[in-house]
């Protein structure tokens, strides 16, 4: 009975019906949605892990302790949570923030604390040699970070940095508790109408897979490309 059931549901003809009609109405939230917001988020988290960084990474007094005190904070409580207090919450005290700038936000200073971890930990393994080389080059130290050690330094975080795209793009599914019309808020509402959870939360978590297998992609040609670079400049 199982078997006959589950037969007539792969099978039957309203099932992809539904699933034909869907896929441009959860992909096009994706294009327009998921993708702007990964992207944006994702370049703002950088700047802020790159200063957030260098602060440590300098030592510099007061500022750094301010870093570690932040990416404490992020790492250790959950991202929901997050949109939650920054959606809900701040109206309370004044300040409301629309639910597409809110993810941004909370997605940029989230994925920020990780990935200044990673460039911090890049920086570190950068040989300390490094430094006095440009020192004795006659650079600032500023300029040595900025010629010499930063550019070693991001080459050895980028794999590292890659995968925490991949993995904001999936996180991004978590918007939709803010109501941000993503791909994974477009399928819920599909759902509802149609009474077809398995075929397309299935459905969604295919294009969602796609995403992530492009940038998979982008990843190991940067990598490849990275690594040529890498052995010419030996």
């Amino acid at each position: 009975m199982f078997v006959q059931q589950f037969l007539e549901f792969l099978f039957g003809e309203r099932l992809w019906g539904i699933l034909a009609d869907s896929f441009w109405k959860i992909l096009l939230p994706g294009l327009t949605v998921t993708i702007p917001l990964t992207v944006i988020a994702f370049s703002l988290a950088m700047v802020i892990a790159v200063a957030a960084a260098l602060v440590q990474f300098a030592r510099v007094p007061v500022a750094s302790q301010l870093c570690r005190f932040y990416i404490w904070v992020a790492r250790g409580t959950p991202l929901l949570v997050q949109l939650f207090v920054v959606f809900f919450g701040l109206p309370r005290v004044g300040i409301r923030i629309d639910p597409f700038p809110a993810a941004i936000i909370v997605f940029s200073l989230n994925e920020g604390a990780y990935c200044a971890e990673i460039v911090r930990a890049a920086l570190e393994s950068v040989p300390s040699g490094q430094l006095e080389a440009g020192a004795c080059a006659g650079m600032s130290y500023l300029q040595t970070m900025r010629r010499i050690v930063l550019p070693q330094a991001m080459r050895t975080a980028f794999p590292s940095l890659s995968n925490s795209l991949i993995a904001m793009v999936k996180d991004t599914s978590l918007a939709s508790n803010i109501t941000v019309a993503e791909m994974f808020m477009a399928a819920r509402t599909i759902v509802a109408a149609t009474w077809e959870p398995l075929a397309l939360y299935i459905e969604v978590g295919l294009i969602y897979l796609l995403f992530s297998t492009v940038l998979t992609w982008f990843q190991r040609l940067g990598e490849r490309r990275l690594s040529v670079y890498g052995n010419q400049e030996g």
